[in-house]
Protein backbone atom coordinates (compact mmCIF):
# COMPACT_ATOMS: atom_id res chain seq x y z
CA UNK A 1 0.00 0.00 0.00
CA UNK A 2 1.20 3.86 -0.56
CA UNK A 3 0.26 7.04 0.72
CA UNK A 4 -0.65 9.07 -2.06
CA UNK A 5 -0.58 12.75 -2.99
CA UNK A 6 -3.84 14.61 -2.12
CA UNK A 7 -4.71 17.25 -5.30
CA UNK A 8 -5.41 20.63 -4.05
CA UNK A 9 -8.42 22.56 -5.60
CA UNK A 10 -7.24 24.07 -8.67
CA UNK A 11 -6.14 21.23 -10.07
CA UNK A 12 -8.06 20.19 -13.12
CA UNK A 13 -8.78 16.66 -12.69
CA UNK A 14 -11.42 18.00 -9.53
CA UNK A 15 -13.42 19.69 -12.07
CA UNK A 16 -13.89 16.73 -14.46
CA UNK A 17 -16.37 13.84 -14.41
CA UNK A 18 -15.14 10.87 -13.30
CA UNK A 19 -14.89 7.86 -15.89
CA UNK A 20 -16.99 4.48 -14.90
CA UNK A 21 -15.28 1.48 -13.94
CA UNK A 22 -16.33 -0.64 -16.43
CA UNK A 23 -14.21 -3.97 -14.99
CA UNK A 24 -12.84 -3.98 -11.48
CA UNK A 25 -9.49 -5.33 -12.02
CA UNK A 26 -6.49 -6.15 -9.32
CA UNK A 27 -5.10 -2.42 -10.45
CA UNK A 28 -8.75 -0.95 -9.12
CA UNK A 29 -8.67 -3.26 -5.66
CA UNK A 30 -5.10 -2.25 -5.51
CA UNK A 31 -5.96 1.77 -5.70
CA UNK A 32 -8.75 0.87 -3.25
CA UNK A 33 -6.24 0.14 -0.72
CA UNK A 34 -3.74 3.30 -1.35
CA UNK A 35 -6.54 5.19 -1.26
CA UNK A 36 -7.77 4.22 1.85
CA UNK A 37 -4.27 4.13 3.58
CA UNK A 38 -4.13 8.13 2.09
CA UNK A 39 -7.46 8.72 3.73
CA UNK A 40 -6.49 7.47 7.28
CA UNK A 41 -2.92 9.14 7.29
CA UNK A 42 -4.82 12.32 5.83
CA UNK A 43 -6.98 11.81 9.25
CA UNK A 44 -10.32 12.07 6.51
CA UNK A 45 -13.47 10.26 6.60
CA UNK A 46 -13.87 10.41 2.80
CA UNK A 47 -11.69 10.08 -0.80
CA UNK A 48 -12.71 10.08 -4.17
CA UNK A 49 -10.04 8.84 -6.91
CA UNK A 50 -9.82 12.47 -8.90
CA UNK A 51 -8.17 13.68 -5.41
CA UNK A 52 -5.48 11.35 -5.87
CA UNK A 53 -5.46 12.29 -9.59
CA UNK A 54 -6.99 9.51 -11.35
CA UNK A 55 -10.51 10.51 -13.39
CA UNK A 56 -12.44 7.15 -12.27
CA UNK A 57 -15.56 6.49 -10.16
CA UNK A 58 -14.34 5.05 -7.00
CA UNK A 59 -14.70 6.34 -3.42
CA UNK A 60 -13.53 5.12 0.23
CA UNK A 61 -15.26 6.22 3.36
CA UNK A 62 -14.92 5.21 6.84
CA UNK A 63 -17.06 7.58 9.45
CA UNK A 64 -16.00 5.20 11.95
CA UNK A 65 -19.45 3.91 12.48
CA UNK A 66 -20.86 0.02 12.29
CA UNK A 67 -19.95 -0.30 8.27
CA UNK A 68 -16.50 0.72 8.63
CA UNK A 69 -14.07 1.23 5.57
CA UNK A 70 -16.62 1.63 2.33
CA UNK A 71 -15.08 1.10 -0.71
CA UNK A 72 -17.70 2.39 -3.67
CA UNK A 73 -17.13 1.72 -7.32
CA UNK A 74 -19.36 3.61 -9.60
CA UNK A 75 -21.82 4.78 -6.68
CA UNK A 76 -24.78 6.21 -7.31
CA UNK A 77 -27.65 8.35 -5.16
CA UNK A 78 -30.60 6.55 -5.98
CA UNK A 79 -32.68 8.46 -3.24
CA UNK A 80 -32.61 11.73 -1.33
CA UNK A 81 -34.83 12.26 1.23
CA UNK A 82 -34.81 15.50 3.63
CA UNK A 83 -32.85 18.28 3.84
CA UNK A 84 -29.97 19.46 6.78
CA UNK A 85 -27.47 22.06 6.91
CA UNK A 86 -24.10 21.21 8.28
CA UNK A 87 -20.21 22.13 8.06
CA UNK A 88 -18.22 19.94 5.91
CA UNK A 89 -14.35 20.64 5.02
CA UNK A 90 -12.11 18.52 2.36
CA UNK A 91 -8.75 17.03 2.18
CA UNK A 92 -8.66 18.87 -1.13
CA UNK A 93 -9.36 21.97 0.32
CA UNK A 94 -7.11 22.34 3.84
CA UNK A 95 -8.30 24.33 6.70
CA UNK A 96 -11.52 25.81 4.72
CA UNK A 97 -14.83 24.47 5.91
CA UNK A 98 -18.42 26.00 5.10
CA UNK A 99 -21.97 24.88 5.64
CA UNK A 100 -23.51 22.73 3.04
CA UNK A 101 -26.64 21.67 2.56
CA UNK A 102 -27.30 17.67 2.05
CA UNK A 103 -30.68 15.39 1.78
CA UNK A 104 -30.53 14.18 5.42
CA UNK A 105 -30.99 10.65 4.33
CA UNK A 106 -29.97 8.61 0.98
CA UNK A 107 -29.90 5.60 -0.88
CA UNK A 108 -26.65 4.33 -2.63
CA UNK A 109 -26.19 2.23 -5.60
CA UNK A 110 -22.81 0.95 -6.08
CA UNK A 111 -20.18 -1.93 -6.89
CA UNK A 112 -17.99 -3.45 -3.98
CA UNK A 113 -14.39 -4.66 -4.37
CA UNK A 114 -15.51 -8.02 -5.34
CA UNK A 115 -17.79 -6.66 -7.85
CA UNK A 116 -21.12 -7.45 -6.24
CA UNK A 117 -23.88 -4.97 -6.13
CA UNK A 118 -24.76 -3.52 -3.17
CA UNK A 119 -27.51 -0.92 -2.33
CA UNK A 120 -26.81 1.03 1.22
CA UNK A 121 -29.20 3.71 2.83
CA UNK A 122 -27.29 6.27 5.13
CA UNK A 123 -28.40 9.14 7.29
CA UNK A 124 -25.99 11.64 9.57
CA UNK A 125 -22.60 11.86 8.38
CA UNK A 126 -22.05 8.83 6.03
CA UNK A 127 -25.15 10.06 4.29
CA UNK A 128 -23.16 13.71 4.17
CA UNK A 129 -19.91 12.03 3.20
CA UNK A 130 -21.41 9.87 0.40
CA UNK A 131 -22.97 12.98 -1.34
CA UNK A 132 -19.70 15.04 -0.74
CA UNK A 133 -17.65 12.01 -2.25
CA UNK A 134 -20.07 11.43 -5.32
CA UNK A 135 -20.00 14.98 -5.82
CA UNK A 136 -16.43 14.66 -6.27
CA UNK A 137 -16.84 12.21 -8.96
CA UNK A 138 -18.93 14.86 -10.89
CA UNK A 139 -16.37 17.75 -10.69
CA UNK A 140 -18.16 19.13 -7.53
CA UNK A 141 -15.96 20.31 -4.36
CA UNK A 142 -18.35 21.99 -1.48
CA UNK A 143 -17.04 25.31 -2.21
CA UNK A 144 -18.81 25.38 -4.96
CA UNK A 145 -22.32 24.65 -3.55
CA UNK A 146 -21.33 26.10 0.41
CA UNK A 147 -24.00 28.74 1.73
CA UNK A 148 -20.35 30.17 3.45
CA UNK A 149 -16.68 29.80 4.23
CA UNK A 150 -14.18 30.58 6.52
CA UNK A 151 -11.10 29.45 7.70
CA UNK A 152 -9.52 26.80 9.57
CA UNK A 153 -9.18 29.34 12.90
CA UNK A 154 -13.20 30.39 12.50
CA UNK A 155 -14.27 26.81 12.70
CA UNK A 156 -16.72 26.10 15.71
Amino acid sequence: MAILEIKKAGNPVLKQKAEPIERLTKRHRQMLDDMAETMYAANGVGLAAPQIGKSLRLVVIDVEDEHGLLELVNPVITMREGSVVDSEGCLSIPKVYGDVERAERVTVEYTDRRSRRRTLTADGLLARCIQHECDHLDGRLFIDIAINLRKEEEKE
